[in-house]
């Protein structure tokens, strides 16, 4: 009589528990290497959160301070409408851990919308240190229009400094505002030549970036017709992309500015709103638009405002039927305001 031979029997089903032991088993130096690799390439705040929110470890791991240093700007682009606690405790982690655009994005956030000047202003003035371009030319905003405080506050010569730090890192803004501060004597002494010269190298270096931009994406839209005479060059080419953080001031305030009467920046890309009554200067012609800085009108004047902008007294004509005085002319033209008392 033969003997039934004895048959091995299947292996359990592994369970849930035994298939992460592989993730398990990594080490954390290396998950937080892989992190940081993700959070410096990340598109948006959703692909740091839709990590954190995948397992305790990757929670704990995703909030180290190597992987949050490298949060790419993108990584902290809030939107307005998202804006809370949680956003602020997350981008006050991001500072704590030496992230400079943190620095930068949470300056700004705190100076102008959240009204806290200080600390906005020493979030800012961190990044410009360690040679942030935007934070330098926003605290040399600040210091020409005094920002924050009175309009005997401003400080054109340190606004000069600051911007011309700024251009030396490459910042166009900063750029063309020194190249009109050269230009108009503005808080520096007049050099008209050497003015032109930088507006001239602000504009190149605008085209080769917008470019080089154009070049690289596949997106159809950047090969057709731009905004016109982005450049004085003339050429038809798209407008530059906006910062995350104007991007954030612009949805913040709105049109209305919260209700205060406070205006912003006419430039579509700026954002910055006035801490104060008439703080921005106004278009000379038409006294319609107002501007932070004079990059930002040479600017707007090129996208837009060339094609609007109608002297006042034909405005009133139109109007109003009235046969009023007229301002200052002049193309693109801009007259500061006196500040009511």
């Amino acid at each position: 009589m033969r003997k039934k031979q004895k048959t091995t029997p299947p292996p359990p089903p592994r369970t849930n528990a035994e298939e992460s032991d592989l993730f398990d088993g990594l080490p954390d130096d290396l998950v937080v290497f892989i992190l940081c690799k993700v959070s410096s390439s990340a598109s948006s705040p959703a692909d740091l959160i839709s990590i954190l929110i995948t397992c305790k470890r990757l929670n704990r791991l995703g909030v180290h301070s190597l992987v949050l240093s490298k949060a790419s700007p993108k990584a902290l682009a809030i939107r307005a409408k998202n804006w809370s606690d949680s956003a602020h405790r997350f981008l006050k982690l991001c500072v704590n851990s030496g992230n400079i655009e943190a620095s930068y994005t949470l300056g700004m956030i705190r100076f102008y919308c959240l009204q806290n000047r200080g600390s906005g202003a020493s979030l800012m003035a961190k990044a410009a240190i360690k040679t942030h371009a935007p934070a330098l030319y926003s605290l040399a905003v600040i210091q020409f229009n005094g920002s924050g405080g009175s309009k005997n506050d401003k400080n054109l010569k340190a606004g000069v400094a600051l911007c011309a730090r700024a251009a030396f890192l490459g910042h166009v803004d900063a750029l063309r505002e020194l190249g009109h501060c050269l230009q108009d004597g503005y808080g520096v002494r007049q050099n008209v030549a050497e003015g032109r010269r930088l507006l001239v190298q602000a504009n190149t270096r605008e085209l080769a970036s917008v470019l080089r931009a154009r070049s690289a994406s596949p997106d159809p839209s950047l090969n057709g017709s731009g905004c016109g005479l982005l450049s004085d060059f003339g050429c038809d080419v798209v407008e530059p992309e906006t910062h995350p953080v104007n991007t954030f001031l612009k949805e913040w305030f709105g049109s209305g500015c919260d209700g205060s009467g406070l205006r912003m920046c006419s430039h579509v890309g700026c954002g910055r709103p006035e801490t104060r009554p008439h703080e921005f200067r106004r278009c000379s012609v038409c006294g319609a638009v107002n501007y932070c800085s004079r990059g930002c009108q040479a600017l707007d004047w090129k996208l837009r405002h060339k094609m609007e902008c109608v002297p006042m007294e034909r405005w009133l004509e139109e109007n109003n039927g009235g046969d009023n005085g007229g301002v200052g002319g002049g193309d693109g033209g801009q007259e500061e305001v006196g500040e009511l008392n």
